[in-house]
């Protein structure tokens, strides 16, 4: 079924997934590329976008998320349980996008309506930006599929200049060459050459 919709969410939902498994609880505290986000907002907000996404393609209007825009993540809201309940809700996101119909009239999340397949390119967008936003943070390898980036590329290119609050920074220039990756990154207002900051090594104790 996954072939007669624009796009695939089973390969970036198994790759986040995986990512996932990577997160150790004392990176939760750390930056990420999102200004202000810690790994712990970050992995809230993937939780109720996750939610948000699902109930678009199911076309539900009464839904938490759906009707208006959903509350600023936080540390404080990430559920204890994240670890086994992320996973569940990026399969159900995945299994929703699989239905033709998902794709057609419209749809709606955080309040906005629009074309379902404008939607449904939103929410594929998130999840990749996201999930290399986890990787930076995390020290991880991310890398996604180069069909799925060049229809995200083709979107992005379409924001204005100055960005679309909300949504998308202005865009930042890149290298001559960029990789398809970098020049989706760059379009959604991303530095492709971020890094954590170095952390201070504490001192050791003397030895007794």
């Amino acid at each position: 079924m996954a072939d007669r919709v624009p796009l695939d969410f089973d390969p970036p939902v198994r790759k986040l997934r995986a990512l996932l498994l990577g997160v150790d609880d004392t990176e939760l505290i750390h930056p990420t590329p999102c200004p202000d986000w810690t790994v712990a907002v970050l992995l809230d907000h993937l939780m109720v976008l996750a939610q948000a996404f699902t109930q678009a393609a199911r076309k539900r209007t009464d839904a938490p998320g759906t009707a208006e825009p959903p509350s600023p993540p936080s540390a404080q809201h990430l559920s204890r349980h994240w670890r086994s309940r992320l996973p569940v809700l990026l399969e159900e996101l995945a299994t929703a996008w699989k239905d033709p119909a998902s794709w057609t009239g419209t749809s709606q999340a955080g309040g906005v309506t629009m074309p379902a397949t404008t939607l449904g390119t939103v929410a594929m967008n998130e999840l990749i930006m996201h999930s290399w936003d986890l990787a930076r943070a995390t020290g991880q390898e991310y890398f996604a599929d180069p069909r799925t980036l060049e229809v995200l590329i083709e979107f992005l290119a379409q924001a204005p200049p100055e960005g679309t609050p909300g949504m998308f920074a202005p865009p930042i220039p890149t290298d001559d060459e960029p990789t398809l990756l970098d020049q989706a990154l760059a379009l959604a207002g991303r530095d492709p050459a971020w890094r954590p900051p170095r952390r201070r090594r504490q001192p050791q104790a003397p030895a007794a």
